[in-house]
């Protein structure tokens, strides 16, 4: 079930609208949803400005104890900027300490972080797990390897991958993080959900639509290229 939290305009490369949902309209979807079908996992992504961000606070009160997965969106695959600069502090504070899995980039690590431009990976995701969630993947499309860090406080693992220069990325970060709570609400641990999230993601990746757009194409989630090629 998903509540909309802002209608964008955008297509492979450039996102050319946002128009951020009322706060109030936000609590309601969530109130709808938990009223009437139950909640076992929340994957937050996009969210854009400070009263979204309070509006999301509002709507995990509703959730009970149910596991969250943030993904701190800050950047289209377009490199259009998603999340008002006056909005970071608010994410930082409000969100980051309520969530089960944090899963930021590097760009987003170090934004989170405060800084930090030359620092390393090791260092990036201990400091944002430093900020309250309980567990951070650093996802590693911006590093040499395309390798990912899970850090919880007590474990620090590597989750290698392959890295496909000839697929279509666009919504792969979106992809992981939604992989990953829904791992977690089939009751997986959060290391084992994000290593069933990363190979989800690489897979999608690699058969992502490359002819769609003149820009970063979409993963293919569901594999609908392949099985349109097989008829």
């Amino acid at each position: 079930m998903t509540a909309i939290t802002a209608i964008t305009a955008q297509n492979t490369v450039a996102v050319t609208a946002v128009y951020p949902i009322p706060g109030e309209v936000i609590v309601e979807q969530v109130r709808a949803v938990v009223d009437d079908i139950g909640v076992d996992a929340v994957k937050i992504g996009m969210l854009g400005t400070r009263e979204t961000i309070e509006a999301a606070g509002e709507a995990l009160d509703l959730v009970g104890d149910a596991p969250v997965v943030l993904d701190p969106v800050m950047v289209a695959e377009s490199g259009a900027r998603l999340l008002d600069e006056d909005a970071q502090e608010a994410l930082r504070t409000q969100l980051l300490p309520r969530a089960a899995v944090v899963t930021p980039n590097v760009p987003e690590a170090r934004v989170l972080a405060g800084g930090g431009e030359e620092s390393g990976a090791e260092d990036l995701v201990k400091a944002v797990h430093a900020l309250g969630p309980r567990a951070v993947v650093l996802t590693g499309g911006h590093l040499e390897e395309a390798t990912d860090l899970f850090f919880d406080g007590d474990r620090l693992v590597e989750i290698p991958g392959e890295r496909f220069e000839g697929g279509a990325a666009h919504g792969s970060g979106c992809t992981h993080s939604s992989a990953l709570a829904a791992h977690l609400a089939f009751g997986l641990d959060p290391l084992d959900a994000a290593r069933a999230a990363k190979a989800i993601a690489s897979t999608a990746v690699r058969d992502g639509l490359r002819s769609v757009g003149h820009g970063p194409g979409p993963v293919d989630v569901f594999g609908l290229a392949r099985r349109l090629t097989r008829r």
